[in-house]
């Protein structure tokens, strides 16, 4: 999976923090430790890979706007999730690592996007491909339900799915049980969700 910003026509159709409010966003972050910085509008974002109005990360901080889309708030909230604390608080813009991290915080990125109510992980892809991400199979959707079962592992690994409101929509009861002892869920997964 690479990303790289789309024209910006494209861009300009994904939801943005304008669209859902800060404080839902706030409220999600600080579940994770992390914290929202509001920024003025127009003016630079501190940590921003990509400039313009997409979120910057340094250490346990994401930095946004208004105009700051929902996808970057949490593909970047997501990278300083997926890491150590100790390596979190030497973040400073770039935040990726490897390959797999990366895929894991797509991964769990989509996830998230049912956290907020008028998101939800299918206008979370469709915001994905919109901007730009570029998966194997063509769209974030694709990838998602048949080729991420290693972001999906790196993810159950380190106990990182979302629970219980999301992991639940994600995981079915045998493989939550599985997760809980550690071990990998051999049983079939519904499809329309990512594959164990």
């Amino acid at each position: 999976m690479d990303t790289a910003p789309a024209d910006t026509r494209a861009a300009n159709t994904v939801l943005t923090l304008a669209d859902i409010g800060f404080a839902p966003a706030r409220a999600l972050l600080a579940r994770y430790g992390l914290e929202l910085i509001e920024i003025a509008d127009g003016a630079e974002i501190p940590g921003s890979y990509w400039g313009d109005s997409e979120a910057g990360v340094i250490a346990h901080r994401v930095y946004v706007r208004a105009d700051t889309p929902v996808h970057s708030l949490l593909h970047e909230a997501c990278h300083l999730i997926v890491v150590d604390p100790e390596r979190r608080e030497r973040i400073h813009t770039d935040a990726s690592d490897s390959q797999a991290e990366e895929d894991a915080t797509c991964y769990l990125q989509i996830l998230l996007g049912d956290e907020f109510p008028s998101v939800g992980r299918a206008r979370m892809m469709a915001d994905m491909d919109a901007w730009g991400y570029t998966f194997r199979l063509g769209c974030a959707r694709a990838w998602f339900e048949r080729d991420a079962e290693d972001a999906r592992a790196w993810l159950i690994q380190r106990h990182l799915l979302p629970h219980p409101a999301v992991h639940d929509r994600a995981i079915h009861p045998p493989c939550r049980e599985a997760q809980r002892r550690g071990q990998q869920c051999a049983e079939r997964e519904p499809e329309d969700v990512a594959r164990q």
